[in-house]
């Protein structure tokens, strides 16, 4: 299992547009083969910063996921908002409460 943590931060004043085109897509990763969990959150010290924790079955699902349409549609869209590059990070699980 590969665990993703990435943080985007939108420029001042475009939260609300990367929001809107971040639960835009939501729907469709969810659908995604292999992808366990894509779970999207806001800062409440910072409202135009946004984390993303994943969960994908494997190495083979994430790169599915990052090669996917639908994903390059939205850094497309996501990109230009983007107050700076996006923190992304990945882990092994090691143990959980299920």
């Amino acid at each position: 299992m590969v665990t993703v943590v990435a943080i985007l931060k939108a420029r001042e004043g475009k939260a609300k547009e990367m929001e809107t085109a971040i639960r835009a897509y939501l729907p469709k990763v969810q659908k995604e083969k292999g992808t366990l969990a894509y779970i999207l959150h806001r800062s409440q010290m910072d409202p135009g910063k946004f984390l993303f924790y994943e969960k994908y079955q494997d190495s083979e699902a994430l790169a599915a996921h990052g090669q996917s349409q639908e994903f390059q549609d939205l850094f497309a869209q996501v990109g230009p908002l983007l107050a700076e590059q996006p923190s992304i990070e990945m882990y092994e699980e090691l143990a959980a409460k299920k």
